[in-house]
Protein backbone atom coordinates (compact mmCIF):
# COMPACT_ATOMS: atom_id res chain seq x y z
CA UNK A 1 0.00 0.00 0.00
CA UNK A 2 1.35 3.44 -0.70
CA UNK A 3 0.26 6.70 -0.44
CA UNK A 4 -0.26 9.16 3.29
CA UNK A 5 -2.31 7.81 5.74
CA UNK A 6 -2.60 9.74 8.84
CA UNK A 7 -3.49 7.95 11.96
CA UNK A 8 -3.35 9.91 15.48
CA UNK A 9 -1.14 7.32 17.06
CA UNK A 10 0.50 3.81 15.51
CA UNK A 11 1.81 0.63 17.75
CA UNK A 12 4.81 -0.74 15.59
CA UNK A 13 5.11 -4.05 17.42
CA UNK A 14 7.69 -6.52 17.48
CA UNK A 15 10.79 -5.49 16.00
CA UNK A 16 14.54 -5.32 16.47
CA UNK A 17 15.14 -1.66 16.68
CA UNK A 18 18.35 0.30 15.00
CA UNK A 19 18.29 3.63 17.07
CA UNK A 20 20.74 5.13 14.92
CA UNK A 21 23.24 5.17 17.19
CA UNK A 22 23.91 1.47 19.04
CA UNK A 23 25.27 -1.12 16.78
CA UNK A 24 23.19 -4.25 18.30
CA UNK A 25 19.56 -4.17 17.59
CA UNK A 26 17.22 -4.39 20.71
CA UNK A 27 13.60 -6.35 20.12
CA UNK A 28 10.28 -4.13 21.40
CA UNK A 29 8.19 -2.04 20.15
CA UNK A 30 7.37 1.48 19.27
CA UNK A 31 4.47 4.18 19.71
CA UNK A 32 4.38 7.02 17.35
CA UNK A 33 1.48 9.79 18.59
CA UNK A 34 0.68 13.19 17.75
CA UNK A 35 3.70 12.76 14.94
CA UNK A 36 6.64 12.23 17.40
CA UNK A 37 7.82 9.23 19.23
CA UNK A 38 5.85 8.87 22.24
CA UNK A 39 7.06 5.53 23.47
CA UNK A 40 9.89 2.86 23.03
CA UNK A 41 9.40 -0.20 25.08
CA UNK A 42 12.69 -2.83 24.99
CA UNK A 43 12.23 -6.22 26.05
CA UNK A 44 10.77 -7.21 28.71
CA UNK A 45 8.97 -4.21 28.15
CA UNK A 46 5.20 -4.64 26.63
CA UNK A 47 3.12 -1.49 25.77
CA UNK A 48 0.06 -0.91 28.19
CA UNK A 49 -3.32 -3.46 27.02
CA UNK A 50 -6.47 -1.27 25.78
CA UNK A 51 -3.74 1.30 23.38
CA UNK A 52 -6.77 2.37 20.61
CA UNK A 53 -4.15 2.29 17.91
CA UNK A 54 -3.21 1.35 14.48
CA UNK A 55 -0.90 -1.75 15.20
CA UNK A 56 1.61 -2.86 12.53
CA UNK A 57 3.28 -5.78 13.31
CA UNK A 58 6.79 -6.08 12.19
CA UNK A 59 6.82 -10.30 12.90
CA UNK A 60 7.57 -12.04 9.72
CA UNK A 61 5.43 -15.60 9.14
CA UNK A 62 9.15 -17.92 10.28
CA UNK A 63 8.50 -15.67 13.36
CA UNK A 64 11.44 -13.80 13.11
CA UNK A 65 10.88 -10.13 13.54
CA UNK A 66 11.81 -7.27 11.09
CA UNK A 67 13.79 -4.13 11.82
CA UNK A 68 13.16 -0.59 12.51
CA UNK A 69 15.41 2.35 12.14
CA UNK A 70 14.98 5.94 11.84
CA UNK A 71 14.29 7.52 8.34
CA UNK A 72 17.34 7.83 6.20
CA UNK A 73 18.88 11.44 5.27
CA UNK A 74 20.73 12.71 2.45
CA UNK A 75 22.92 15.53 3.56
CA UNK A 76 23.78 16.63 0.26
CA UNK A 77 20.93 16.25 -2.36
CA UNK A 78 19.24 18.55 -4.91
CA UNK A 79 15.39 17.92 -5.09
CA UNK A 80 14.37 20.56 -7.96
CA UNK A 81 18.00 19.85 -10.13
CA UNK A 82 17.94 15.82 -9.38
CA UNK A 83 13.85 15.67 -11.45
CA UNK A 84 15.25 17.31 -14.38
CA UNK A 85 17.36 17.53 -17.04
CA UNK A 86 19.60 20.74 -18.24
CA UNK A 87 17.85 21.06 -21.14
CA UNK A 88 14.30 21.27 -19.37
CA UNK A 89 15.88 24.18 -17.19
CA UNK A 90 17.45 25.86 -19.76
CA UNK A 91 14.61 25.53 -22.36
CA UNK A 92 11.12 24.59 -20.30
CA UNK A 93 8.83 26.78 -18.52
CA UNK A 94 9.63 27.46 -14.59
CA UNK A 95 6.67 25.66 -13.85
CA UNK A 96 8.51 22.10 -15.24
CA UNK A 97 11.23 22.44 -12.89
CA UNK A 98 9.00 22.34 -9.92
CA UNK A 99 6.70 19.65 -11.12
CA UNK A 100 9.83 17.47 -11.68
CA UNK A 101 10.95 18.77 -8.04
CA UNK A 102 7.78 17.54 -6.81
CA UNK A 103 7.41 14.28 -8.43
CA UNK A 104 10.66 13.91 -7.07
CA UNK A 105 10.72 14.57 -3.29
CA UNK A 106 7.82 11.76 -3.33
CA UNK A 107 10.34 9.34 -4.67
CA UNK A 108 13.41 10.24 -2.63
CA UNK A 109 10.56 9.85 0.60
CA UNK A 110 9.72 6.11 -0.76
CA UNK A 111 13.23 5.34 -0.98
CA UNK A 112 13.25 5.77 2.59
CA UNK A 113 15.04 9.22 2.96
CA UNK A 114 12.58 10.81 5.31
CA UNK A 115 15.03 13.98 5.25
CA UNK A 116 17.23 15.80 3.06
CA UNK A 117 19.66 18.63 2.88
CA UNK A 118 19.04 21.00 -0.22
CA UNK A 119 22.32 21.74 -1.32
CA UNK A 120 21.18 24.78 -3.97
CA UNK A 121 17.61 25.10 -5.64
CA UNK A 122 14.47 26.87 -4.73
CA UNK A 123 12.76 24.37 -2.67
CA UNK A 124 11.68 26.80 0.02
CA UNK A 125 8.24 26.71 -1.28
CA UNK A 126 8.24 22.97 -2.30
CA UNK A 127 9.00 22.28 1.54
CA UNK A 128 6.46 24.46 2.78
CA UNK A 129 3.85 22.38 0.84
CA UNK A 130 5.08 18.85 1.93
CA UNK A 131 5.53 20.04 5.81
CA UNK A 132 1.60 20.76 5.16
CA UNK A 133 1.21 17.19 3.91
CA UNK A 134 -0.33 18.39 0.55
CA UNK A 135 2.18 16.26 -1.14
CA UNK A 136 4.14 13.03 0.00
CA UNK A 137 8.22 14.12 0.68
CA UNK A 138 11.30 14.45 2.68
CA UNK A 139 11.76 17.12 5.50
CA UNK A 140 13.55 19.92 3.53
CA UNK A 141 16.73 21.99 5.24
CA UNK A 142 17.10 24.06 2.24
CA UNK A 143 20.02 26.83 0.87
CA UNK A 144 18.11 27.89 -1.82
CA UNK A 145 20.40 29.47 -4.38
CA UNK A 146 24.91 28.47 -4.36
CA UNK A 147 26.21 31.32 -4.26
CA UNK A 148 28.81 31.95 -6.55
CA UNK A 149 31.54 34.65 -7.89
CA UNK A 150 31.92 35.32 -11.79
CA UNK A 151 33.68 32.29 -13.32
CA UNK A 152 32.44 30.46 -10.49
CA UNK A 153 30.93 26.57 -9.78
CA UNK A 154 27.59 28.33 -10.56
CA UNK A 155 28.46 30.81 -13.12
CA UNK A 156 26.70 29.18 -15.82
CA UNK A 157 26.48 32.67 -17.64
CA UNK A 158 27.96 32.21 -21.20
CA UNK A 159 31.49 33.39 -21.70
CA UNK A 160 30.53 36.28 -23.78
CA UNK A 161 28.05 37.76 -21.75
CA UNK A 162 29.21 40.72 -19.05
CA UNK A 163 29.18 39.34 -15.82
CA UNK A 164 26.53 41.07 -13.72
CA UNK A 165 28.93 42.60 -11.38
CA UNK A 166 29.79 44.71 -14.68
CA UNK A 167 26.03 45.70 -15.77
CA UNK A 168 25.25 42.15 -17.63
CA UNK A 169 22.01 39.89 -17.12
CA UNK A 170 21.32 37.47 -14.76
CA UNK A 171 21.57 33.55 -16.52
CA UNK A 172 18.80 31.47 -16.74
CA UNK A 173 20.38 29.86 -13.13
CA UNK A 174 19.88 32.68 -11.36
CA UNK A 175 16.30 33.15 -12.69
CA UNK A 176 15.62 29.36 -11.67
CA UNK A 177 16.59 30.49 -8.08
CA UNK A 178 19.55 27.75 -8.24
CA UNK A 179 22.74 30.14 -8.08
CA UNK A 180 23.19 33.47 -7.11
CA UNK A 181 26.63 35.93 -8.73
CA UNK A 182 27.96 37.70 -6.39
CA UNK A 183 31.59 39.41 -5.94
CA UNK A 184 32.94 41.34 -3.57
CA UNK A 185 32.13 41.31 0.26
CA UNK A 186 28.87 43.94 -0.28
CA UNK A 187 27.48 41.58 -2.83
CA UNK A 188 28.40 38.44 -1.04
CA UNK A 189 26.69 39.64 1.97
CA UNK A 190 23.51 41.08 -0.34
CA UNK A 191 23.63 37.27 -1.95
CA UNK A 192 23.91 35.70 1.83
CA UNK A 193 21.21 37.84 3.14
CA UNK A 194 19.24 37.80 0.41
CA UNK A 195 19.13 33.51 0.84
CA UNK A 196 18.15 33.73 4.51
CA UNK A 197 15.17 36.53 3.79
CA UNK A 198 13.77 33.47 1.42
CA UNK A 199 13.47 31.36 4.11
CA UNK A 200 17.16 28.67 3.81
CA UNK A 201 18.54 26.85 6.91
CA UNK A 202 22.29 26.75 5.70
CA UNK A 203 24.22 28.75 3.37
CA UNK A 204 25.77 27.06 0.49
CA UNK A 205 29.01 28.99 -1.11
CA UNK A 206 31.10 28.10 -4.22
CA UNK A 207 34.57 28.05 -2.95
CA UNK A 208 36.91 25.68 -5.76
CA UNK A 209 36.55 24.15 -9.14
CA UNK A 210 33.52 22.20 -10.10
CA UNK A 211 33.05 19.54 -12.60
CA UNK A 212 29.78 20.26 -14.38
CA UNK A 213 31.30 23.99 -14.53
CA UNK A 214 32.82 25.34 -17.08
CA UNK A 215 35.25 28.17 -16.49
CA UNK A 216 36.73 26.47 -13.30
CA UNK A 217 39.42 24.01 -13.10
CA UNK A 218 38.96 21.83 -9.93
CA UNK A 219 42.05 23.54 -8.67
CA UNK A 220 41.30 26.96 -8.36
CA UNK A 221 40.01 28.30 -4.89
CA UNK A 222 36.71 30.98 -5.60
CA UNK A 223 36.37 33.62 -3.15
CA UNK A 224 39.04 35.46 -1.23
CA UNK A 225 39.25 35.07 2.32
CA UNK A 226 37.73 38.27 2.99
CA UNK A 227 34.75 36.85 1.07
CA UNK A 228 34.67 33.88 2.75
CA UNK A 229 34.42 35.68 6.14
CA UNK A 230 31.84 38.02 4.93
CA UNK A 231 29.78 34.90 3.81
CA UNK A 232 30.11 33.17 7.41
CA UNK A 233 29.51 36.59 9.13
CA UNK A 234 26.18 37.00 7.78
CA UNK A 235 25.19 33.63 8.52
CA UNK A 236 26.38 33.38 12.14
CA UNK A 237 24.50 36.74 12.53
CA UNK A 238 21.40 34.39 11.99
CA UNK A 239 22.64 31.38 14.23
CA UNK A 240 23.58 29.24 11.13
CA UNK A 241 26.35 28.23 9.11
CA UNK A 242 28.15 28.16 6.02
CA UNK A 243 28.91 25.42 3.81
CA UNK A 244 31.53 24.78 0.88
CA UNK A 245 31.22 23.27 -2.51
CA UNK A 246 35.44 22.60 -3.07
CA UNK A 247 37.68 19.51 -4.14
CA UNK A 248 41.32 20.88 -3.77
CA UNK A 249 42.90 21.57 -0.64
CA UNK A 250 44.00 25.65 -1.33
CA UNK A 251 40.11 26.18 -1.24
CA UNK A 252 39.26 23.78 1.45
CA UNK A 253 41.89 25.32 3.61
CA UNK A 254 40.89 28.71 3.26
CA UNK A 255 37.40 27.85 3.70
CA UNK A 256 38.29 26.47 7.46
CA UNK A 257 40.26 29.33 8.16
CA UNK A 258 37.49 31.57 7.46
CA UNK A 259 34.89 29.92 9.75
CA UNK A 260 33.09 27.49 7.05
CA UNK A 261 31.30 24.98 9.21
CA UNK A 262 31.10 22.07 6.08
CA UNK A 263 33.28 20.85 3.58
CA UNK A 264 31.38 19.88 0.18
CA UNK A 265 33.06 17.10 -1.41
CA UNK A 266 37.09 17.00 -0.75
CA UNK A 267 37.81 14.57 -2.69
CA UNK A 268 41.26 16.40 -4.09
CA UNK A 269 42.54 16.62 -0.56
CA UNK A 270 45.71 16.22 0.65
CA UNK A 271 46.37 14.20 3.86
CA UNK A 272 47.29 17.63 5.67
CA UNK A 273 44.04 19.09 4.89
CA UNK A 274 42.18 15.80 6.36
CA UNK A 275 43.95 16.55 9.48
CA UNK A 276 42.98 19.88 9.46
CA UNK A 277 39.42 19.02 8.91
CA UNK A 278 39.74 17.11 12.15
CA UNK A 279 41.24 19.45 14.25
CA UNK A 280 39.17 22.22 13.74
CA UNK A 281 36.16 19.87 14.33
CA UNK A 282 35.25 20.98 10.29
CA UNK A 283 32.35 18.94 8.88
CA UNK A 284 33.25 16.62 5.83
CA UNK A 285 30.14 16.28 3.79
CA UNK A 286 31.40 13.54 1.12
CA UNK A 287 29.99 11.49 -1.62
CA UNK A 288 31.07 7.88 -2.12
CA UNK A 289 31.22 8.68 -6.27
CA UNK A 290 31.79 5.88 -9.05
CA UNK A 291 32.50 7.54 -12.75
CA UNK A 292 29.36 6.23 -14.21
CA UNK A 293 27.20 8.36 -11.47
CA UNK A 294 27.64 11.57 -13.84
CA UNK A 295 27.73 11.38 -17.63
CA UNK A 296 29.36 14.48 -19.20
CA UNK A 297 29.18 15.19 -23.14
CA UNK A 298 31.94 18.09 -22.56
CA UNK A 299 35.52 16.01 -22.26
CA UNK A 300 36.75 18.70 -19.94
CA UNK A 301 34.15 17.60 -17.36
CA UNK A 302 34.16 14.54 -17.95
CA UNK A 303 38.32 14.14 -16.99
CA UNK A 304 37.42 16.30 -14.18
CA UNK A 305 35.04 14.07 -13.44
CA UNK A 306 37.45 11.15 -13.21
CA UNK A 307 39.72 12.95 -11.41
CA UNK A 308 37.12 13.40 -8.78
CA UNK A 309 36.35 9.46 -8.63
CA UNK A 310 39.75 8.56 -8.17
CA UNK A 311 40.17 10.63 -5.09
CA UNK A 312 37.24 8.90 -3.40
CA UNK A 313 38.56 6.15 -1.47
CA UNK A 314 41.96 8.30 -0.22
CA UNK A 315 39.57 10.45 0.92
CA UNK A 316 37.37 8.23 3.09
CA UNK A 317 40.32 6.61 4.46
CA UNK A 318 41.92 9.59 5.55
CA UNK A 319 38.37 10.76 7.14
CA UNK A 320 37.76 7.72 9.03
CA UNK A 321 42.01 7.87 10.08
CA UNK A 322 41.67 11.00 11.31
CA UNK A 323 38.03 10.79 12.96
CA UNK A 324 36.73 13.35 11.01
CA UNK A 325 32.71 14.01 11.35
CA UNK A 326 32.02 12.71 7.82
CA UNK A 327 28.51 12.74 6.52
CA UNK A 328 26.87 10.94 3.59
CA UNK A 329 25.07 12.78 0.69
CA UNK A 330 23.93 11.70 -3.32
CA UNK A 331 24.76 14.91 -4.49
CA UNK A 332 22.64 13.13 -8.02
CA UNK A 333 21.39 16.04 -10.60
CA UNK A 334 20.27 16.49 -14.05
CA UNK A 335 19.70 13.09 -14.68
CA UNK A 336 15.97 11.96 -13.73
CA UNK A 337 16.18 8.04 -15.27
CA UNK A 338 19.29 7.63 -13.13
CA UNK A 339 18.03 9.63 -9.58
CA UNK A 340 17.14 5.96 -8.12
CA UNK A 341 20.52 5.51 -7.56
CA UNK A 342 20.42 7.66 -4.41
CA UNK A 343 19.31 4.49 -2.81
CA UNK A 344 22.14 2.65 -3.84
CA UNK A 345 25.09 4.66 -3.31
CA UNK A 346 24.66 4.60 0.87
CA UNK A 347 25.84 0.20 1.04
CA UNK A 348 29.17 1.49 -1.21
CA UNK A 349 30.48 2.91 1.87
CA UNK A 350 31.12 -0.75 2.84
CA UNK A 351 33.32 -0.86 0.21
CA UNK A 352 35.35 2.08 1.94
CA UNK A 353 36.32 0.43 5.03
CA UNK A 354 32.74 0.93 6.74
CA UNK A 355 30.99 -1.63 8.47
CA UNK A 356 27.11 -2.03 7.62
CA UNK A 357 26.07 0.11 10.95
CA UNK A 358 28.85 2.88 10.72
CA UNK A 359 27.15 3.63 7.52
CA UNK A 360 23.63 3.56 8.63
CA UNK A 361 24.63 5.60 12.17
CA UNK A 362 26.23 8.25 9.47
CA UNK A 363 22.77 8.21 7.20
CA UNK A 364 20.85 8.64 10.39
CA UNK A 365 21.94 10.35 13.68
CA UNK A 366 25.27 11.28 11.88
CA UNK A 367 23.88 13.57 9.30
CA UNK A 368 21.13 14.68 11.58
CA UNK A 369 24.05 16.47 13.84
CA UNK A 370 25.01 18.23 10.48
CA UNK A 371 21.38 19.08 9.90
CA UNK A 372 21.38 20.47 13.23
CA UNK A 373 24.18 22.94 12.62
CA UNK A 374 21.27 25.43 11.92
CA UNK A 375 20.54 26.20 15.07
CA UNK A 376 18.05 29.20 15.36
CA UNK A 377 17.34 28.15 11.26
CA UNK A 378 16.46 25.09 11.47
CA UNK A 379 13.01 24.30 10.51
CA UNK A 380 12.56 20.96 12.26
CA UNK A 381 14.26 21.61 15.87
CA UNK A 382 12.07 20.55 19.13
CA UNK A 383 12.66 22.16 22.10
CA UNK A 384 13.44 20.21 24.90
CA UNK A 385 14.67 16.69 22.56
CA UNK A 386 17.69 17.60 20.95
CA UNK A 387 18.35 14.09 18.36
CA UNK A 388 15.08 15.70 17.06
CA UNK A 389 15.77 13.42 13.72
CA UNK A 390 18.35 10.20 13.36
CA UNK A 391 16.88 8.47 16.28
CA UNK A 392 14.69 5.87 17.86
CA UNK A 393 14.01 8.12 20.73
CA UNK A 394 11.48 8.88 22.45
CA UNK A 395 10.15 12.61 21.91
CA UNK A 396 11.99 12.73 18.27
CA UNK A 397 9.54 13.23 15.15
CA UNK A 398 7.64 10.10 14.13
CA UNK A 399 10.17 9.19 10.67
CA UNK A 400 10.94 5.23 10.47
CA UNK A 401 11.43 2.51 8.54
CA UNK A 402 10.74 -1.05 8.85
CA UNK A 403 13.43 -3.00 7.06
CA UNK A 404 12.59 -6.66 5.80
CA UNK A 405 16.07 -8.00 7.04
CA UNK A 406 18.57 -6.46 9.10
CA UNK A 407 20.35 -3.70 7.75
CA UNK A 408 22.95 -3.27 9.89
CA UNK A 409 24.76 -6.67 8.60
CA UNK A 410 23.38 -6.23 5.50
CA UNK A 411 23.50 -2.57 3.69
CA UNK A 412 22.36 -3.70 0.23
CA UNK A 413 19.03 -4.26 1.93
CA UNK A 414 18.32 -0.43 1.61
CA UNK A 415 19.15 -0.37 -2.54
CA UNK A 416 16.34 -2.12 -2.70
CA UNK A 417 13.53 0.07 -1.51
CA UNK A 418 10.18 -1.53 -3.39
CA UNK A 419 10.74 -4.88 -2.18
CA UNK A 420 12.73 -4.76 1.35
CA UNK A 421 11.62 -1.53 2.81
CA UNK A 422 8.01 -2.73 4.06
CA UNK A 423 7.01 0.39 5.88
CA UNK A 424 7.49 4.20 5.36
CA UNK A 425 6.23 6.69 8.26
CA UNK A 426 7.40 10.46 7.81
CA UNK A 427 5.78 12.29 10.78
CA UNK A 428 3.46 10.20 11.92
CA UNK A 429 1.70 9.44 8.71
CA UNK A 430 2.08 6.07 6.98
CA UNK A 431 3.21 6.19 3.24
CA UNK A 432 3.84 2.90 2.42
CA UNK A 433 3.15 -0.19 4.29
CA UNK A 434 3.15 -3.93 2.96
CA UNK A 435 2.72 -5.78 5.90
CA UNK A 436 -1.01 -4.41 6.93
CA UNK A 437 -2.53 -3.18 10.02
Amino acid sequence: MSGPSSCPVILIRDVRIFNGVDRELRHGHVLLKDRRIDRVFLAPEEPPSGIEATVIDGRRADGTSRALMPGLIDAHAHVMLAGSTQAQLLLGGAGLAYYNGLAEARAMLLRGFTAVRDMSGDTVDLKRVLDAGVFPGPRIYPCQAGISQTSGHADFGAAYEPPTALGGASSRAEQLGMSRIADGRARVLAAVREQLKKGASQIKVMAGGGVASAYDPLEVSEYTPDELRAAVEAAEDWGTYVSVHVYAPAGIERAVEAGVKSIEHGHLAEESTIALLAQRGTWLSTQPFVESDHSYENPASAEKNRRVCAGVEQTYRWARQYGVKTAFGTDLLLNPSESRMQARMLPRLTGFGYTAAEALTMATSGNAALLALAGDRDPYRLEGCAPALGRIVEGAWADVLVVDGDPTRNLDLLADPETNLAVIIKDGHIHKNLIGA
